[in-house]
């Protein structure tokens, strides 16, 4: 009896080691992408990463210099359009489904739709774009381009907001309405404000998501080699502008194209840490 015992204590001890073993080697096989990638990325943009490249604009072929300022607040402009349009639409949305419309035949229909519009390509998206806004217009246009980037971030938005949502405990909502607080009132200043963390999260999930999205300006925004921020006419953005310098057969497009990477992998990685930020403070701030 003392054997097995000991055999059985042995074997779930190599057990837990192997399972263990297991479980970090999954986790590294998950991270080694993503560091191969930002240490190849700072390999070979790194170098080029300098004052002019935020400062001025593209230069001629074979000139040397220039930047990708242009890119850099035209991808400003058509971030801030889209979150302009997704994050009120969205987080509208997840408000409905989580406190108005539950086990409604409409409110079955717009998660429905939220799901399916989160799984269209984003080319599509482009091209939808460019029947209803740029082909009336007879021209591209900034604005066209954020109205794509912001349609795409509203599902992701909406569907978060509606978790975090409903995540907020009953007894919260109980308590402003037993004080007589009025519905709308309580779901704005009370459960809104509860689950404002992971809402939070949702839109900066889906602001991290869009913002290297190239398919759809190409059909809308279309890129501009000056600086630009109106809304009526063509605009650069950093992942078109890669797009266009990575197929070029130009030495120096091509270094500039590692570089402006390098910096929309940066302010990628930035967003996602200020999300893990935010959940670090806890999901539903004050729900305990």
């Amino acid at each position: 009896m003392p054997s097995e015992y000991k055999l059985r204590t042995r074997w779930r001890a190599v057990t837990d080691r192997a399972v263990t073993g297991l479980a970090i080697l999954a986790t590294l096989l998950v991270v080694a992408p993503l560091v191969a990638i930002f240490a190849y990325l700072i390999y070979k943009g790194a170098r080029s990463v300098n004052l002019a490249f935020f400062t001025q604009v593209p230069a001629p072929v074979g000139e040397p210099g220039g930047g990708m300022a242009n890119a850099i607040v035209g991808s400003g402009v058509l971030l801030a359009v889209a979150s302009a349009i997704g994050v009120p639409i969205g987080i509208g949305g997840g408000i409905y489904l989580a406190e108005f419309g539950r086990g409604t035949k409409l409110a079955n229909a717009v998660r429905f739709t939220a799901d399916v519009l989160n799984g269209v390509p984003s080319i599509v998206m482009g091209l939808a774009m460019y029947s209803l806004i740029v082909l009336p217009q007879r021209h591209f246009s900034a604005l066209s381009g954020g109205v794509a980037l912001g349609i795409m971030m509203i599902p992701t938005v909406c569907r978060t907001s509606e978790e975090m949502l409903l995540m907020v405990p009953l007894a919260v909502r109980e308590a402003a309405l037993g004080l007589g607080v009025a519905n709308w009132r309580s779901v704005l200043s009370i459960t809104v404000k509860t689950a404002s963390p992971g809402i939070i999260t949702g839109c900066m999930l889906a602001f991290a998501r869009v913002a290297g999205e190239t398919a759809p300006l190409i059909f809308t925004a279309f890129g501009n080699p000056y600086t630009s921020t109106k809304l009526s006419q063509p605009i650069e953005a950093l992942p078109l502008q890669i797009y266009v310098y990575a197929l070029s057969p130009y030495d120096d497009w091509h270094r500039l194209a590692w570089a402006g990477s390098l910096v929309l992998i940066v302010l990628i990685v930035l967003a996602v840490s200020l999300v893990r930020y935010v959940t670090s403070r806890g999901v539903l701030k004050g729900a305990s």
